[in-house]
């Protein structure tokens, strides 16, 4: 009940003034002693503290000291008054230590100050149920939706029956096209407004999205100018409320959402402070749902971006062929990690007519969607050009043509070694479009060759050769990567990179093992190398044992 509840208030009030006395008076000394007195009548009636101890029933008549107070003798002994600030007719009643008068008087002002002033807002909002019950409708309203235009009509329907608006209108920020946008109207019809310009001089909605601020008017006011606005619109009455919806998130400037617009006042054409301060509240709670919404959308496109990338990355690794289709020729093995769900690293294992092998790697000058269709592009084309070109380097020509209008249109290049083995001929046959790490390890002797640059990258410019090395027979390793293994760094300190002497150096040591284990060394030893720490390019690796 009302009566009950604002009983229980004082009585909290007065134990908490009580407190701050008791606590007050140890402070100042063990004899201090503090009471609080209200000017009644003729009389001062004690407020908190111990009754005087007079049979009589003794209270102090009304002071007539100055603002300073001043000594009082009492049947209990002299005492002073000293009068609290801020606070009309209350006197702080000290026994003795005096030497604080100002301070503790200073002290008790302020909290009953605090206590006033919470007593205030309590019988303000107490009289306005109708409010109080809006905010909590808006809240379950948006607390059980997540799409904005599912609510938003509802909002204003809530809204504008509490402010007595006969006509609204919700306005929200897009911010790719920098204009506001009409999400919700009640009482208008408005189906084909134009966005409004947040730049626009002319419009009191835009003006108030940008200086997030209130702009109303009252006809009534005679002192307050109509804000212009050349554009005619078909309101019944005078007299508008515009109010921006903000959102203002933790430790962060408070940034402008949209715009709620009222007008068309039942009864008295004019919108009162109270009015404001309703729809003002309700435009916070909606700026908050409105970036909420935004941050839920955010999230699932980034889980269907994060579900594309993930099949894509699954439909790139079944694009690279299993070392197996070469098998029975050599013994080979490869791997391809992508630094991201897709990447631009791709190698192709080829088994060509008269026993030949076709090795090749390529590294896209960059990663993600658009260096994997480079890349899903050179497989495809590979293949093909690989079976009917005559020579690496016609292979290469044929494989450039095929892809320069994508290498145009995405500004990439394509780094690229293509080797052809012939064990039964006792050849090597090799083009290098720019791959720095493609060599040959001598099983025997350890000795690394390095396979040179015969021309520029794919998309670099055409042109160059290819280059032919003997082979003897189970006596040469060729080992191909990419610079995300080469350039793979020390995440834990120091920043040195992996290198090739690593790489090559596992080859080198663990020449007479399957061409597999070396491949799971070199894996397990750049993982511990960076310490497992994501990879910032593509990891590619092929070692095929001749």
């Amino acid at each position: 009940m009302p009566g009950g509840g604002g009983a229980g208030a004082g009585a909290a009030a007065g134990g908490r003034l009580e407190r701050l006395l008791s606590a007050l008076a140890s402070l100042s000394g063990d004899r201090t002693s503090l009471r609080l007195w209200r000017v009644e009548g003729a009389r001062l009636r004690l407020v908190v503290g111990e009754p005087p101890q007079d049979p009589a029933g003794w209270s102090p008549p009304p002071p007539g000291w100055s603002g300073d107070g001043g000594r009082l003798d009492t049947p209990e002994g002299p005492v002073w008054f000293q009068p609290v600030p801020g606070v009309s007719g209350t006197w702080l009643e000290i026994k003795g230590d005096v030497r604080n008068a100002d301070e503790l008087a200073e002290v008790v002002g302020a909290v009953l100050g605090a206590e006033q002033e919470t007593g205030q807002v309590a019988a303000e909002l107490s009289g306005r149920y109708e409010e109080i019950d809006l905010i909590y409708t808006i809240s379950e309203i948006l607390g059980h939706t997540i799409r904005l235009d599912e609510a938003a009509s509802r909002i204003l329907r809530e809204v504008s029956t509490v402010v007595r608006a006969r006509r609204a209108t919700l306005l929200v920020h897009d911010p790719r096209a920098n204009v506001l946008r009409l999400v919700a109207q009640r009482g208008v019809e408005l189906h084909d407004l134009d966005p409004i310009e947040v730049d626009d001089p002319e419009s009191i909605a835009a003006r108030v999205f940008r200086e997030m601020r209130i702009i109303s008017y009252d006809p009534s006011d005679q002192r307050v100018p109509k804000p212009p606005n050349p554009i005619e619109r078909s309101y019944r009455g005078q007299a508008f409320l515009s109010v921006p919806v903000v959102y203002a998130s933790p430790g962060r400037a408070s940034t402008p959402i949209g715009v709620i617009n009222l007008t068309d006042r039942e009864g008295e054409d004019a919108f009162t402070a109270g009015d404001r301060k309703l729809v003002a509240a309700i435009a916070n709670q909606i700026g908050a749902a409105v970036e909420n919404a935004r941050l839920v959308q955010r999230d699932l496109n980034q889980q269907r971006v994060q579900r594309e990338m993930e099949l894509a990355h699954d439909l790139q690794l079944k694009l690279l062929p299993s070392p197996g289709v070469v098998a029975a020729r050599a013994d080979v093995a490869a791997r391809c990690v992508p630094a991201e769900s897709v990447g631009g690293d791709f190698y192709n294992l080829l088994p060509l007519h008269d026993e030949r092998i076709g090795v090749m790697i390529g590294d896209v000058s960059s990663h993600g969607f658009g260096a994997a269709l480079i890349m899903a592009l050179a497989m495809a084309a590979s293949g093909i050009h690989a079976e009917t070109a005559e020579s690496p380097v016609d292979a290469l020509r044929k494989l450039e043509e095929s892809l320069a209008d994508e290498l145009a249109r995405t500004e990439m290049f394509l780094s690229l070694c293509y080797a052809v083995v012939d064990p039964a001929q006792g050849k090597l046959t090799y083009a290098n479009a720019g791959h720095a790490h493609a060599f040959l390890v001598a099983a025997d002797t350890g000795e690394v060759t390095r396979l040179e640059a015969t021309r520029p990258p794919l998309g670099l410019g055409g042109g160059g050769g290819e280059r032919m090395i003997p082979l003897r027979r189970h006596q040469t390793i060729l080992a191909l990567y990419t610079d995300g293994l080469a350039d793979a760094r020390d995440q834990r300190g120091g920043g040195e990179v992996f290198g090739d002497e690593r790489v090559l150096g596992h080859v080198r040591n663990q020449r007479d093992r399957p061409a597999r284990h070396i491949l799971e060394a070199v894996f397990t030893h750049i993982a511990a190398f960076t310490g497992g720490a994501p990879a910032h390019d593509d990891r590619t690796l092929v070692l095929l044992k001749v």
